[in-house]
């Protein structure tokens, strides 16, 4: 359970909850760091560039980015 309370499905806006629901049908549940994120919109917007950047981006194999993710998440000791 995080300090900070993130914006719920109920109070996002008609943006925020469609991304929210995208984020759901990705991972299955909507991640607490992007309920956090929302609360700021500079920070979530950047997220979200950031995803769709990363996304689109083909010079390197979606598993390999993966593995990559985790691999960094762990080095920097990120509990998400």
């Amino acid at each position: 359970m995080s300090r900070i309370e993130g914006v719920q499905d109920q109070d996002a806006g008609f943006i925020v909850g469609r991304v929210f629901k995208s984020a759901g049908k990705m991972v299955g549940d909507v991640p607490e760091p992007l309920r956090l994120m929302a609360k700021s919109g500079g920070a979530f917007w950047a997220n979200i560039g950031f995803e769709l950047g990363l996304g689109r981006a083909k010079s390197v194999d979606d598993k390999l980015k993966t593995l990559a993710s985790i691999k960094v998440a762990s080095m920097v000791g990120c509990v998400f």
